[in-house]
C-alpha cells in the first residue's frame, strides 16, 4: 500500500481521534439518566411555576440575565455532568470551579440562582436540588427571550465535590481550535450537530474584550471580506477593545443584530464572516468544517429547524449526569456550600 500523504495522514489521524472520543463518550454517558418529568409531582408540584416567576422578574430587571443563567448551566454540565458543582464556593476543605480560567471572568449569574433557591426553599424546603433548579432556570431563560420550549427531566442530585482541573480542561474557550472544540463536545456524548446548535446560544449574551481581541485584530477582515458594513462594525469593536491591552473587561454583544432576542441571527452573522469569537466563526470558516458550515447555513435559513435542534440538544446536555451524585449526592440548602 502506498504511503499516506501528509494531508491524508492528518485526516486519517483526526478520524481516529474522533472515533476514540466517541468511544470514550459512550462510557461517560452510556446509561440513561434516572430523570423523569414528574419527579417533583408529589413533593413540590409548584416548582416549575416558582422558578418561572423568579426568572420573569430577573428578565424584567435585565434581559441579559438570560445569557448568564444559560452559560452557568452549560459550564456546569461540562464538568462532572449537570450536578451543580459550578455553583460551589471555595472553602477550607473544597476547591470549587469558579476560579478556573474559563469561569473566573465569565460566570456572573450566581446571584440569580441564589435568589431562586431562597424562594424554592421557602416553598419546598430540602426538596429541589440546585442542579435541577439551574437546568429548569436555563430553559425558562431561553423561553423568556423568545427561544423554544422543551421539557426538562428532573431528579438530579447535587454533587459534594467540584473539579477545578476538569473545568479548566473540559470547557471550550473563545480562541480554541476547531478540532479541539469538537473533541470536547464528543467527549460529553454530544454530536457535531449538537455542538453547532448549542453554539447558537451565543445569539444572546456578551463577550469580554480579552476573549475577542485576537479575533478582531486577526482574521476578522479576511472572513468578512472587508465590506463597508463589516468595516464599520470592526471599527466599533476595536474602539471597545484596544489592541495594545487594557479594556479586557469591556464587553460586546456576540449577536450585534438582536442581542437580547433568542433567534437565528447568530448564524447569519457567521455567514457574513462577522462572528465575534474565533471559536464561533470557525464553525463556518474552517477548512475542516464541511459539516459545521452546512449546519450554519441550514440554521441561518431555517429558524424552526434551529429551534427544534436546540431544544433536542439542550435535553441531551441536561441529561449528562454525574453517577456519583446519585450515590453520594444531596439536595443543598445553599447552592454555594455542601450541607453540613
Amino acid at each position: 500500500m502506498a504511503p499516506l500523504s501528509n494531508s491524508k495522514f492528518f485526516i486519517f489521524q483526526f478520524a481516529v481521534s474522533v472515533s476514540i472520543f466517541i468511544f470514550s463518550s459512550c462510557f461517560y454517558a452510556s446509561s440513561d439518566p434516572p430523570l423523569t418529568l414528574d419527579y417533583y409531582a408529589s413533593t413540590c408540584p409548584s416548582v416549575f411555576d416558582i422558578i418561572r416567576k423568579e426568572m420573569e422578574c430577573e428578565m424584567l430587571a435585565d434581559p441579559r440575565n438570560a445569557a448568564l443563567v444559560l452559560r452557568l448551566h452549560f459550564h456546569d454540565c461540562f464538568v462532572q455532568g449537570c450536578d451543580g458543582s459550578v455553583l460551589l464556593d471555595d472553602t477550607i476543605t473544597l476547591q470549587g470551579e469558579k476560579k478556573a480560567s474559563p469561569n473566573v471572568n465569565s460566570l456572573i449569574g450566581f446571584r440569580i440562582i441564589d435568589k431562586i433557591k431562597n424562594k424554592v426553599e421557602s416553598e419546598c424546603p430540602g426538596i429541589i436540588s440546585c442542579a435541577d433548579l439551574l437546568t429548569i432556570a436555563a430553559r425558562d431563560a431561553v423561553i423568556l427571550v423568545g427561544g423554544p420550549y422543551w421539557d426538562v427531566p428532573v431528579g438530579r442530585k447535587d454533587s459534594k465535590t467540584a473539579s477545578l482541573e476538569l473545568a479548566t480542561a473540559n470547557i471550550p474557550t473563545a480562541d480554541e481550535g476547531f478540532l479541539s472544540i469538537i473533541s470536547k463536545f464528543l467527549y460529553q456524548g454530544l454530536s457535531v450537530t449538537d455542538m453547532v446548535a448549542l453554539s447558537g446560544a451565543h445569539t444572546i449574551g456578551m463577550a469580554r474584550c480579552a476573549n475577542f481581541r485576537s479575533r478582531i485584530y486577526g482574521d476578522f477582515e479576511t472572513t468578512s471580506d472587508g465590506n463597508p458594513i463589516s468595516k464599520t462594525y470592526l471599527e466599533t469593536l476595536r474602539s471597545t477593545c484596544p489592541a495594545a491591552g487594557g479594556g479586557d473587561n469591556n464587553v460586546s454583544a456576540m449577536d450585534y443584530v438582536t442581542p437580547n432576542l433568542f433567534d437565528n441571527s447568530y448564524y447569519q452573522i457567521l455567514m457574513k464572516g462577522e462572528g465575534l469569537l474565533n471559536s464561533d466563526q470557525e464553525l463556518y470558516s474552517s477548512m475542516l468544517g464541511i459539516q459545521t458550515k452546512q449546519l450554519v447555513i441550514k440554521y441561518a435559513h431555517d429558524p424552526i429547524g434551529f429551534f427544534n435542534q436546540f431544544s433536542e440538544s439542550m435535553v441531551k446536555l441536561g441529561n449528562i449526569t454525574n453517577p456519583e451524585s446519585f450515590i453520594d449526592g444531596e439536595v443543598r440548602k445553599n447552592c454555594r456550600f455542601v450541607n453540613t
